[in-house]
């Protein structure tokens, strides 16, 4: 019996140690310190474990269209705050403002530090993100 118990044991660090093997490090995709800000069109939110992901169409300095993937904490970070699903999915198809750090491969994808949502209303994903 307590063979069982040690094996069920073992297994069940081996099983948890690999969930947690796959996370990333966000310093090691995202610079921190090249921080960029941009308005455009809330387009889709992907909420779900273990970062949320939102896109948003914004001009560049050429004046051309590019569509920005923004990275954020996970969900309990925004419920902890009271923000929900329901205020990014409110956001869709409307201007919003976003302030990023960018990939270090300088690609329009970014590390979510401020989100700024039509109503005016700015939800910080510092500092967990910053």
């Amino acid at each position: 019996m307590s063979h069982r118990i040690s094996v069920s044991v073992a297994l069940g660090i081996m099983l948890a140690a690999s969930n947690a093997w796959p996370h990333h490090n966000m310093t090691a995709l995202f610079d921190l310190n090249d921080r960029v800000t941009f308005t455009g069109t809330f387009t889709k939110v992907d909420w779900r474990n273990p970062h949320i992901q939102f896109f948003v169409e914004a001009k560049n300095d050429k004046a051309q269209m590019e569509t920005w993937a923004i990275e954020g904490p996970p969900p309990s970070f925004f419920r902890t705050r009271d923000i929900g699903k329901t205020d990014f999915e409110g956001a869709v198809g409307k201007t919003v403002t976003v302030e990023a750090s960018r990939a270090r491969d300088h690609s329009t994808s970014g590390l979510l530090r401020v989100l700024t949502l039509p109503d005016g209303k700015a939800i910080s994903a510092c500092p967990q993100n910053c």
